[in-house]
């Protein structure tokens, strides 16, 4: 049957579309006409809200026919097999409560009864001799069975008038949790028979078991929020003669409800929103099509398939061996799951081939795939091989020579063989014709260009350095010589040179100085005390002053030096280097330091390297990134602090592995150096003197701060990019 949707099933059947024919009819027209029933009579009554139809047959009928319900639009459709349309007609206006009209329509050897209805309602059916009464209700009276709908779904119903003999009732109820973390809960039941009615109800879930007890030690409530699923509380209780399920989730869920045989299952799953799935909130992910809900009671599992394939665009072939009768309960199931539940319930499996859909033993069906690959496998025995050349490209014919060469490869079959020529960087394989095409296939998806990766390193040194240095020298000393004279005041004028009085006593001196007893102290001449400045950069500035007594003959000489400088530096290095995609590249610049080593009396000069280089091994990921396996050095040799006659090499170096943007640029490392030295040196006592003690210090600080930054920035080279930017 051509299906667009569950409302164009129906809609099929009242534009008298060809329906498929029952599994069991077979025989010519005549032979229908005179085996078949017949729809002789319908009449249509209301009493008290209840709409009661009548369809009288020539012939009992043994059970009740199959149904279904759509929501939208609402209607309830019958299907009649081996029965014809004896009505004379295809269409009768009723307008009787919530019943507007129905369609009596015939194809082949069934007739289909559709009642179009203003809204979904529960109805049901029962046999009163020749005649089918079909009650619809607007509530769900003593001893009827609803059936419960879902306002986008379809129901289909399968039962029976009369129930088996025997007691109905709840045997066990269990819960477990699913693989995927769905509660899932098991309720065991005497009879397969039994009507349930599964709902929402406010926040959560009830299952009523119709016309079924509950045994005493079963009525319990159930706090299975350890098992960490949706389900928080589950409780089982009686309400007159039917039992009640009622079932607590937390956050956002759904649940799907199925039955097989004597076994009802509950699940109940997150809600995961998937803007990509057909079916939303789907937890697996499996199965994708449209939902809808099925109740089967002992019925041929053909005529469930027939179902199925009716409601799908499939054609659906069964073996003979498909046999034996199925109860099953689904609600609310994508129909893919719900085929895959009944071919799981009877051990069978599927074979899709287009729009068919071949269902056999699962067993049957993988012995007749052995049996075709073994003949397939006998097929590529006896086909003629064939040879072809295939021009590589872009990669080593070489390569791929040892690629296919390989004996744990399965592209070549044990018939073929290749050869490859490096001059021209062809292969030449021998093979049958299938495995020709997949080497083909091979080497067209590996003999592409290589895409290029400009990798460009920048290393950026900076330094900052802050010194302050303050000094003093001090001297003391008079004027020696004889007496020549006196002055108008009567001081004595003396003829000389001016000398240092306190300059030729040693022990003061040296105490000024803080020589040790009984050594002699050594200073310029004219100075007591020299602790001037010292700068480590620059040349410190110098302040004198001479004092002098009122008589000349004594003077004070006194010099301040200091210096306070700052200084501010930056070296950027920027190595740049083109590769193609996961080729290794690497660039360097530098010098080679030589040193001598001595073995066994043999002197050997060896060289070692101070460069600056970068190593990248470069990927370009699908999604457009660049992924770098990166190793960058700086080394320099220090020509001031020299070992042994060598210098030192300072080494700065970073090696790891990042995912970069195209054109995006990120920090590989960094090194902070800050380096504090503050010194003083001053005489003992007269340095602590406040007041003057500045006059007996020397004081030097020293602040530097280097730092060390490494960027890389890769970029994908297009044809018009060039290491000149």
């Amino acid at each position: 049957m051509k299906r667009e949707s569950m409302m164009a099933l129906l809609a099929a059947a009242l534009l008298q579309l060809p329906l498929v024919a029952h599994p069991q009819t077979q025989g010519t027209a005549s032979e229908f006409r005179e085996a078949g029933n017949r729809i002789e009579n319908l009449r249509v009554a209301e009493q008290g809200g209840t709409v009661y139809l009548r369809l009288s047959m020539r012939d009992a009928l043994e059970a009740v026919p199959a149904s279904f319900s759509v929501a939208e639009p609402a209607r309830i459709a019958f299907d009649f097999p081996m029965t014809s349309n004896g009505l004379n007609r295809t269409h009768e206006d009723v307008r009787q409560g919530d019943l507007r009209s129905v369609n009596i329509i015939q194809a082949g050897d069934r007739t289909r009864l559709v009642l179009n209805v203003g809204r979904v309602m529960p109805y049901t059916t029962r046999i009163e001799g020749r005649d089918l009464v079909i009650e619809l209700a607007s509530r769900v009276g003593d001893g009827k069975v609803e059936t419960p709908m879902n306002a986008a779904m379809a129901t289909f119903t399968i039962s029976k008038q009369e129930a088996s003999p025997g007691t109905r009732s709840v045997q066990d109820v269990r819960f477990r949790r699913g693989k995927d973390g769905e509660g899932r809960i098991v309720v065991k039941l005497s009879r397969p028979d039994i009507a349930i009615d599964v709902r929402r109800q406010g926040p959560g879930l009830v299952v009523d078991f119709l016309d079924t007890s509950l045994p005493d030690h079963l009525h319990r409530r159930s706090d299975v929020t350890d098992f960490g699923t949706p389900v928080v509380e589950m409780v089982a209780q009686a309400q007159g003669d039917n039992t009640r399920l009622s079932v607590t989730p937390a956050g956002t869920w759904e649940h799907v409800a199925y039955q097989s045989d004597n076994e009802f299952v509950l699940e109940v799953r997150r809600f995961v929103e998937d803007p990509g799935s057909l079916v939303q909130g789907a937890a697996r992910g499996d199965y994708q099509g449209e939902k809808l809900s099925l109740n089967f009671q002992n019925v041929d599992i053909r005529s469930v398939l027939q179902v199925i394939a009716d409601f799908t665009d499939f054609n659906i072939v069964t073996s003979d061996s498909v046999q034996g009768n199925l109860t099953l309960r689904l609600k609310d199931v994508p129909w893919d799951q719900a085929l895959d539940i009944i071919l799981q319930a009877k051990g069978l499996d599927m074979r899709k081939s287009g729009s068919v859909i071949w269902i056999a033993p699962a067993d049957e069906l993988a012995t007749r795939e052995k049996l075709l690959l073994e003949a397939q496998a006998q097929k590529a025995d006896l086909e003629p091989l064939q040879t072809e050349i295939f021009q590589i490209n872009y990669h080593s014919a070489e390569e791929i020579f040892e690629f296919l060469k390989d004996k744990e490869q399965t592209a070549l079959s044990e018939r073929g063989s290749v050869v490859a020529d490096t001059r021209s960087n062809k292969l030449f394989i021998t093979d049958v014709g299938v495995r020709l095409e997949a080497i083909r296939r091979i080497i067209k998806e590996i003999d592409v260009s290589p895409r290029q990766v400009l990798i460009e390193a920048r290393i950026v040194e900076a330094t900052k350095g802050f010194g302050k240095d303050l000094g003093v020298r001090l001297g003391v000393g008079g004027a020696v010589g004889k007496v020549v004279g006196f002055d108008a005041a009567g001081r004595p004028i003396r003829q000389g040179t001016f000398g240092g009085d306190l300059q030729n006593t040693s022990a003061f001196a040296g105490q000024l100085v803080g020589a040790s007893e009984g050594e002699e102290a050594s200073l310029p001449r004219g100075l007591n005390l020299d602790l001037p400045a010292s700068p480590s950069r620059g040349i410190a500035s110098a302040l004198s002053m001479i004092l002098w007594n009122n008589d000349a003959t004594r003077f004070l000489n006194l010099e301040l030096s200091a210096l306070e400088s700052d200084g501010r530096g930056r070296i950027v290095s920027s190595p740049r280097v083109l590769t193609a995609n996961m080729r290794e590249a690497n660039i360097e610049q530098g010098m080679e330091i030589p040193y001598i080593i001595i073995v066994d009396g043999t002197r050997t000069v060896m060289f070692r390297k101070a460069v600056l280089s970068l190593n990248v091994v470069p990927n370009i990921t699908p999604d457009g990134r660049i992924q770098l396996k990166v190793k960058v050095n700086k080394d320099r040799p220090d020509f001031s602090r020299q070992v042994l006659g060598q210098p030192p090499i300072d080494t700065k170096s970073v090696e790891t592995e990042v995912l970069v943007e195209n054109g995006g640029t990120v920090v590989l490392g960094g090194i902070f150096e800050d380096q504090e030295e503050t010194s003083e040196t001053r005489v003992p006592l007269l340095g602590e003197i406040p007041g003057i003690r500045h006059l007996f210090r020397n004081t030097q600080k020293l602040t530097e701060q280097r730092e060390l930054m490494i960027f890389i920035t890769p970029r994908i080279a297009s044809e018009d990019l060039t290491l000149n930017r």
